[in-house]
C-alpha cells in the first residue's frame, strides 16, 4: 500500500512526519510524494497562519478526492477539528494530544486489511491512546537527507498574536540522558548531521542547565565528523552556556531567530518576554563565536501598536545586524489570542507595505551575504541529484550546486570545499 505524509509548518512537524513514514516503512508500506497516488494521505498541519490553514484545507479537499482515506493531524487539527471534518467524508481527526498514537497505526492497518475490513473503517476504529509527545524517533528519514530529533514539545509562553501555544500545550523535555542517546543512534546508523527540534527549542530545561547544559554534554560524545544544527532559537532562553556550546566545530553556523519585532513597545504589548537590547547580545555573541554565520529571523508586520517609527526601529535593525534572510510575515489574527479583537491593529494596506518593504530588504541582505561566503572554506551535505549533477546545502544554509563530487560519495555525507560563486560548491581535492 502507497502512503503519503503531508508536511506544513515547522521543523518539529517534518520530525514527527518523518517518525511516521518510517514506522510504516518497517511494516512494509511505499512512502510517495503528495504529487503521486496513494491510498492513505496523513497531513501534519500547523495553525500559525491563516495562510497555512488556507493552505492545508486545499491540500486535505485535494487528497480526499485521491486517496481513500485522509488522516490530519497537528495544531490546525486540534484547534478545528469540526472544520476538517466538513471538507469531506473519508476524513479522519487525530488531535495533538493522540497524534504519537499514530506511530501504532501502520500495524493496526496491516491487522485489519488481513481480516478484509476497509482502509477508512480501519482508520477510523484506530484505537488513539495517548503517548508521550517524544515518542517520535525515527531512524529512517523518507523526505530528508539530516536526521531531526526532537528533544522539547509545548511553550510555556503566551505571546499574544500566538495560538501554538494552546495547541500544544506546557513546555516538556526529553531527559538529556536520552536526547545522548538517541543522537549517538542516528551517528551510528550512518546521519552526519542531526537538527535539533522543538516548538521553543531553548525552553529546553529552561529552570535547569537549558539548552546549552544538553549540548555540552552531548558534544563531547559524537564524532568530529558529525554535525548539529538547532532549528528556531527563541531569544528569550539563550545564555552564555548556549553560546558556549554554539562555538563548538559540530555546531553549524546556522541559526534562525524569531524576533518579530526590535521595538521594545511593540515587543511588550504582544508579550514578547526579551528586549532589544538581549536581541543585539545574542546576534553579537553569535558573531563572536561563528564566522559571520547565516543568521536568519522571523519578523511580523502590523502587529498591534506598531506605529510607523516602530517599523522604522525594526528596519533600521535588520539592516544594521546584516541578517542573512527575513522570514516576514504580515500580521494574521488569530482564534482565541488576546489581539484577535486589538483595536490598535495596523491598516492591512500599511501592514503590506511595511511587509514587501522588509521582503526586498531580505534580498538585499541575502545577497550580500552570500557574496561575502564567496572564496570561503565550507562544509555541505549532499541530498541529491537530479540531471546528473549534486545538490546540497551549506552548514551555513545556502542550497547550492556542487561539483567535483567525489565518485563514491553517498547521499548524506559531509563534503568540505567552498563557494565558488553564487550556488556553486567546489569540493576540495581529497
Amino acid at each position: 500500500m502507497k502512503v503519503c505524509v503531508y508536511t506544513l509548518g515547522c521543523r518539529l512537524n517534518q520530525c514527527e512526519s518523518e517518525a511516521i513514514c518510517d514506522s510504516f516503512l518497517k511494516e512494509g508500506y511505499e512512502i510517495v510524494k503528495e504529487n503521486d497516488e496513494a491510498s492513505l494521505y496523513i497531513v501534519n498541519t500547523c495553525t500559525v497562519t491563516s495562510k497555512a490553514e488556507q493552505k492545508a484545507r486545499r491540500m486535505i479537499r485535494i487528497f480526499s478526492k485521491k486517496g481513500e482515506a485522509v488522516v490530519v493531524t497537528g495544531c490546525y487539527a486540534q484547534m478545528n477539528e469540526k472544520e476538517i471534518k466538513s471538507l469531506s467524508d473519508n476524513i479522519i481527526c487525530i488531535p495533538l494530544v493522540k497524534k504519537a498514537s499514530l506511530l501504532d497505526l501502520a500495524k493496526h492497518i496491516k491487522t485489519s486489511l488481513v481480516a478484509n475490513i476497509s482502509l477508512f473503517d480501519s482508520v477510523s476504529s484506530f484505537a488513539e491512546v495517548e503517548t508521550s509527545p517524544f515518542s517520535y524517533n525515527a531512524q529512517s528519514f523518507s523526505y530528508h537527507s539530516r536526521a531531526y530529533l526532537k528533544i522539547q514539545e509545548g511553550c510555556d509562553n503566551e505571546c499574544a498574536y500566538c495560538r501554538v501555544h494552546i495547541a500544544r500545550g506546557k513546555s516538556q523535555f526529553l531527559d538529556p540522558n536520552e536526547v545522548i542517546a538517541r543522537a549517538l543512534e542516528l551517528e551510528r546508523s550512518g546521519f552526519r548531521e542531526i537538527v535539533l527540534t522543538g516548538v521553543n527549542l531553548t525552553m529546553y530545561d529552561h529552570e535547569g542547565e537549558g539548552l546549552g547544559g544538553v549540548l555540552l554534554r552531548l558534544l563531547p560524545k559524537l564524532s568530529l565528523n558529525t554535525r548539529l544544527r538547532l532549528s528556531s532559537m527563541e531569544p528569550d532562553h539563550i545564555d552564555e552556556k548556549l553560546i558556549e556550546a554554539c562555538s563548538d566545530v559540530r555546531m553549524h553556523p546556522h541559526f534562525h531567530i524569531p524576533l518579530q519585532s526590535a521595538s521594545d513597545k511593540v515587543l511588550k504589548r504582544v508579550n514578547r518576554k526579551y528586549s532589544a537590547s538581549h536581541l543585539e547580545w545574542v546576534i553579537s555573541n553569535l558573531r563572536a563565536v561563528k564566522d559571520d554565520p547565516f543568521i536568519a529571523c522571523d519578523v511580523i508586520t502590523g502587529l498591534p501598536g506598531e506605529e510607523e517609527e516602530d517599523f522604522e526601529i525594526t528596519r533600521r535593525f535588520l539592516e544594521e545586524k546584516q541578517f542573512a534572510a527575513l522570514h516576514v510575515f504580515p500580521f494574521s489574527p488569530r482564534p482565541d489570542t488576546p489581539l484577535m479583537n486589538a483595536k490598535d491593529r495596523v491598516e492591512e494596506r500599511v501592514r503590506d507595505e511595511r511587509a514587501l518593504i522588509l521582503r526586498e530588504l531580505s534580498n538585499k541582505l541575502s545577497d550580500a551575504y552570500i557574496t561575502r561566503q564567496i572564496g570561503k572554506k565550507s562544509e555541505v551535505l549532499l541530498e541529491s541529484r537530479k540531471n546528473g549533477a549534486f545538490y546540497g546545502t551549506t552548514g551555513n544554509y545556502l542550497k547550492v550546486k556542487i561539483d567535483s563530487v567525489p565518485l563514491n560519495a553517498q547521499r548524506g555525507e559531509i563534503l568540505k570545499g567552498h563557494i565558488e560563486k553564487k550556488g556553486v560548491f567546489i569540493v576540495d581535492e581529497s
